[in-house]
């Protein structure tokens, strides 16, 4: 299960803009099995992958805004070719599409990219956050909404246990739902004094140790974790919660 263990490089997102490949190069010296790509900021694809091959870190999945899914598909495509991924993750909408008709919008659109890229392998799934709760589409979620496949097609879900969690929703009981439909699985902690701060896994309220253990049993292939804001710096905010869930695997693995 450890070698399942990917950064979401949002987390490191101000070290990034400094220095790429030096960044990645510390995550792999920390122990991540993986990355999850959020952005290049302004860095060849080519130049990163060669930093990813070195170090030997494979790419957990995309994520990528839905202009980019909409109007630059080919180069995101692209993208994914290089960085060796078939995972392609809309990862944020804005607030003009966080209603009824811009979920149904957002639905058809991610549909559409999904089939006309199935053929060629890719998965087109979306990452949400707390306000995919707030609108109520034909009796659900929009989230439920927007993850109920229509007929052979549909959209890969990508759930975070932080934003289940501050929606008030149990994560365990939520992401039950996609057993078998969910290859990276979005880990994030909050914390236990009140202010749903974002903490390290394992330094929250969330149970891990039982989601890890789905995971195994559900088809998770990659666990991505992200810290979107760090009280520590971002690397070391890391390093604990890659610590923490190591020492879990290893008390799932030896039960």
């Amino acid at each position: 299960m450890d070698k399942k263990f990917a950064a979401q490089l949002y987390t490191v997102r101000d070290e990034l803009k400094k220095d790429f490949p030096g960044t990645l190069e510390k995550l792999r010296e920390m122990g991540w099995s993986g990355v999850q790509i959020d952005g290049l900021h302004g860095n060849d694809p080519v130049v990163i992958n060669n930093t990813l091959e070195k170090t030997g870190l494979k790419v957990a999945g995309m994520h990528v805004g839905l202009d980019r899914l909409t109007e630059d598909l080919d180069n995101v495509v692209k993208e994914a070719d290089i960085f060796g991924t078939r995972y392609i993750y809309c990862h944020y909408l804005e607030e003009e599409y966080q209603n009824e008709s811009g979920y149904r919008y957002v639905k058809d659109k991610l549909l559409s990219i999904g089939e006309k890229l199935k053929a060629k392998g890719y998965k087109i799934g979306y990452h949400h956050h707390e306000f995919e709760f707030e609108t109520i589409i034909d009796g659900k979620y929009a989230l439920e909404y927007l993850l109920e496949p229509e007929g052979r097609n549909s959209i890969y879900p990508e759930i975070d246990t932080y934003w289940i969690k501050y929606a008030g929703k149990d994560p365990l009981s939520f992401m039950s739902n996609y057993k078998g439909r969910m290859p990276v699985l979005h880990l994030k902690d909050m914390s236990a004094d009140g202010s749903k701060d974002f903490v390290e896994i394992g330094n929250g309220i969330i149970d891990f140790k039982s989601i890890l253990e789905w995971g195994e049993k559900s088809g998770v292939e990659w666990y991505a974790v992200e810290q979107d804001y760090c009280k520590n710096s971002s690397l070391e905010s890391l390093e604990i919660s890659l610590k923490n869930l190591k020492e879990l695997s290893k008390e799932i693995e030896t039960k």
